[in-house]
């Protein structure tokens, strides 16, 4: 990859891009509102018009959901029909809680990059209804809660290993270097792939992690940077107004952003297959993988050759029903293969 060889400028301009769809100019966003505070009793604003759903934003729902799915993925190949359904149970929510407090806690830390972001700006912290204490305390108890149920698990240890190590990367690797590097998107896969080890690991107590599970992590790892750089790319302004360092920030034409999905789009085609390569799974896993695959990577291509805003949301959206789809494929040959001697 060449993300090292990126130089990005918070400051580069973009008037004059040709042949590539512009953005409108938006509207500055409004700071947050500053209304009487019951902070100090438990950190609301009078104005919080629902405490339990904002207690649910603060845990980032749909990306913490997507880190419950991995989860149960390794954890039902590691099983390999086995089923511990406690076990499975546990170590979802556990997982889950883990991932929802390190989301909490990083709302708590980011909240005035946040309230600059349009994308992020009504987020619960950033617009001023929950205070950053107690989101913080909020995430803390969460993840501390994930942490003590895996322990809870026989040989849970190494799962709740995982899933600190997942924590602390997040919290204390990706979140900073946001404000640093365009690697931060390469360094922020690390704790994004570790789900999957962490079902493999709760299913597998005392026993080493199989080939599966590390092309599972393989597979999981390089999804996420086409995937995220198609986000940075829809919300490049909002990026580089709240002072993140994206690939996509200073990028004016896509070229640079559009070069990288191309050849990680390419990569993941190659990766999906390793399961099917190592004979691990069948000639059905191999040829959706396969088709799958192709059509990721024809979404890539198209952004590739003309980067653009339509161009990037169907990539975002393709990446976003590619990944359950290969996980749900891969289970299900699993599962068959299991269930049929020899079976293909």
């Amino acid at each position: 990859m060449t993300f090292g060889s990126a130089t990005l400028s918070a400051e580069t301009s973009r008037a004059g891009r040709a042949g590539t769809e512009v953005s409108p100019v938006a509207p500055p966003v409004p700071a947050p509102v500053a209304g009487p505070s019951l902070a100090p009793l438990y950190g609301w604003t009078v104005a919080a018009p629902s405490r339990l759903a904002d207690v649910v934003a603060l845990t980032k729902p749909r990306l913490t959901g997507m880190v419950a799915m991995t989860t149960a993925a390794g954890f039902v190949l590691g099983s390999a029909g086995a089923m511990d359904w406690l076990a499975f149970a546990v170590v979802t929510l556990g997982t889950a809680l883990v991932a929802g407090g390190a989301a909490a806690l990083n709302m708590a830390w980011e909240h005035e990059r946040d309230a600059n972001m349009r994308r992020t700006a009504r987020r619960p912290v950033a617009a001023g209804r929950m205070s950053p204490a107690f989101a913080a305390w909020l995430g803390a108890a969460f993840a501390v809660a994930g942490l003590v149920a895996m322990a809870a698990l026989p040989g849970g240890g190494r799962a709740g290993g995982l899933a600190a190590l997942t924590l602390a990367l997040y919290l204390f690797a990706y979140t900073p270097l946001k404000r640093v590097t365009a690697l931060n998107t390469v360094v922020g896969a690390l704790p994004g792939a570790l789900p999957p080890l962490i079902g493999f690991a709760a299913a597998l107590p005392g026993q080493p992690l199989p080939p599966l599970a590390w092309a599972v992590f393989g597979i999981l790892f390089v999804w996420q940077l086409p995937h995220f750089l198609s986000i940075a790319w829809l919300y490049r302004e909002d990026y580089e107004r709240a002072g993140f360092r994206m690939l996509s920030v200073g990028d004016a034409g896509g070229a640079m952003t559009g070069r990288q999905v191309l050849v990680q789009s390419f990569t993941l085609l190659v990766v999906s297959l390793a399961p099917a390569v190592l004979g691990i799974s069948g000639r059905t896993y191999f040829v959706g993988a396969a088709l799958l695959g192709t059509g990721f990577l024809f979404l890539a291509g198209r952004f590739f050759a003309a980067p653009g805003d339509g161009r990037a949301r169907g990539l975002l959206w393709g990446s976003l029903l590619y990944l359950p789809l290969l996980f749900g494929l891969l289970v299900a040959d699993s599962l068959w293969r299991l269930g049929t001697p020899g079976g293909e």
